[in-house]
């Protein structure tokens, strides 16, 4: 009775309509669902109530072209059931049950699919105790009903994907290296460094990963000599991996040359990953600091307008990632010594020679406020007591820092030692980012030329007072991790300073 009924309303109207079954279920027909042979039961969708989401036939073909696409953000279409889901399309007849099961499976896949695209598949709050994101938080039935009204689903399914260019830039990373064929390559092992102009029988092996990562142009004939086309090579392949560019084949380089196509496949996707967990609205000028790159960022829109080198924190106290806005800069800095550094630093020093306190410029005050003189000094109280630098050129944080609320107490700011910015690997602070020409920064930054010029900002240096001055201007800032992109079509990557990303890509 019921597959009489759909056929009539096949031959007799021109607008969708919808019938209720015996079973208390509504079946949907449109005309574009009409089938030429009219003795089979025609594709239909059915739902339970209102809320439940009808596709129409070029939806859900449309829909299960992109769960099958999945993988070009980094997801796995075996997540979304696609096997089932196209079983399901391709048949010639349906039973009401089926359809039903259909209609949920498809729309409940496509709901796990969102929330992936929009969340990743995992939450990192849970995984890391130095990660403070908030959610990107959606409206999963709000979303489903959008999609399901009204035109252009491929659109509204292109616009839940994160937008920021940085993962746009690692899609085409993966897309790029899934066009690598499987690397055979075993890895080298070498006793001490390559240096240019000399003679090496690994460099067979080494010549063979520089063609095949497209550093080095293919030649008919390899030879065991460095020559300049080779040098060149590596330096290239040094640059791509953040790694000194002096074309000496050293440790570094050759552990880079190591890792093979799928363990940089793998990289890649953890990443994508991540990007799915950061802020989708970064605001309208913010400031992005990537730890692995040891590099700041300061963007105005979709323009970059400054970037500095930057040191982070070593393995053992590593710089957390997180979101803020800017609120104020202080000149001439006080440094309160935190606890890590107290236990592990400072208290260790101070029972070598009380003389380090006058060489470090530490006053010791304890819990009333009082001065502590070195001499009186107890290690039994050595925690109670509160370790403060007073403000030079001397302090650990330089001549100014500049501050966001956190609840890790980091901070940026500069530094005593300078030199470092000159270390390729700057993995060497205490948790803070220490920035390279911070004084440039924040004039920018505090966008006020009469009372904080350049030249007002050094004049109130040399007083040596310490000094507030409000950021007036919104500005965000992002401290983040990411260890792969690309560039004009170039594979980049950067060492996994605090190993995160193979345990990540094993726990998608």
């Amino acid at each position: 009775m019921i597959k009489l009924l759909l056929i009539m309303v096949c031959f007799f109207s021109l607008t969708p309509k919808e019938f209720q079954t015996p079973q208390g279920y509504l079946l949907s027909i449109a005309n574009n669902h009409v089938l030429a042979d009219t003795t089979k039961t025609p594709k239909y969708v059915i739902k339970k109530s209102t809320k439940n989401t009808q596709w129409t036939v070029d939806q859900r073909k449309l829909l299960i072209t992109v769960l099958a696409k999945s993988d070009e953000e980094g997801l796995n279409p075996k997540n979304y059931q696609i096997e089932k889901l196209e079983k399901y399309e391709m048949m010639d007849s349906i039973s009401e049950t089926d359809i039903l099961k259909y209609n949920l499976l498809l729309s409940g896949n496509l709901k796990k699919y969102i929330s992936h695209l929009t969340n990743g598949k995992l939450n990192p709050r849970k995984l890391y105790a130095d990660w403070d994101l908030k959610e990107n938080r959606i409206e999963i039935d709000t979303i489903m009903l959008r999609l399901e009204t009204g035109d252009s689903l491929a659109q509204k399914l292109e616009t839940l994907k994160p937008q920021h260019s940085i993962y746009k830039k690692l899609k085409k990373a993966l897309q790029i290296i899934n066009t690598y064929p499987d690397d055979p390559f075993k890895k080298i092992n070498i006793a001490k460094s390559i240096v240019p102009n000399s003679d090496n029988r690994l460099l067979i092996n080494i010549k063979k990963r520089l063609i095949y990562w497209h550093d080095l142009e293919a030649s008919d004939s390899l030879t065991t000599f460095y020559d300049s086309l080779t040098v060149n090579a590596v330096k290239k392949f040094q640059w791509r991996h953040g790694l000194v560019v002096d074309g000496i084949i050293g440790m570094g380089t050759i552990a880079s040359l190591n890792y093979t196509k799928e363990d940089r496949k793998q990289q890649i996707i953890a990443n994508l990953e991540r990007w799915k967990w950061y802020p989708r609205d970064m605001g309208s000028e913010y400031i992005i600091i990537n730890i692995p790159d040891f590099r700041l960022t300061l963007v105005k829109g979709s323009d970059t307008i400054r970037s500095h080198k930057a040191i982070v924190g070593r393995a053992e106290r590593a710089t957390p990632i997180l979101s803020s806005t800017l609120t104020h800069a202080v000149f001439n800095p006080t440094w309160t010594v935190p606890p890590t550094i107290l236990r592990e630093d400072v208290i260790p020093e101070i029972l070598k020679s009380r003389s380090y306190l006058a060489e470090m410029n530490i006053i010791i005050y304890d819990e009333k406020g009082n001065v502590v003189s070195p001499e009186n000094w107890q290690l039994s109280q050595a925690k109670n007591y509160r370790y403060v630098q007073t403000p030079g050129a001397f302090n650990s944080l330089g001549m100014v820092k500049l501050i966001f609320p956190n609840r890790f107490a980091v901070y940026l700011h500069d530094t005593n030692h300078r030199d470092y910015f000159e270390k390729t690997g700057r993995s060497l602070s205490s948790g803070c980012v220490r920035v390279n020409n911070p004084l440039e920064l924040t004039e920018y930054l505090l966008d006020d030329p009469v009372n904080w010029n350049l030249e007002k900002i050094t004049t109130t240096l040399q007083k040596a007072q310490t000094i507030q001055a409000p950021i007036r201007k919104e500005v965000n800032i992002h401290i983040l991790y990411w260890t792969a992109w690309c560039q004009d079509d170039t594979l980049i990557f950067r060492d996994d300073i605090y190993n995160l990303d193979a345990d990540l890509y094993n726990k998608l």
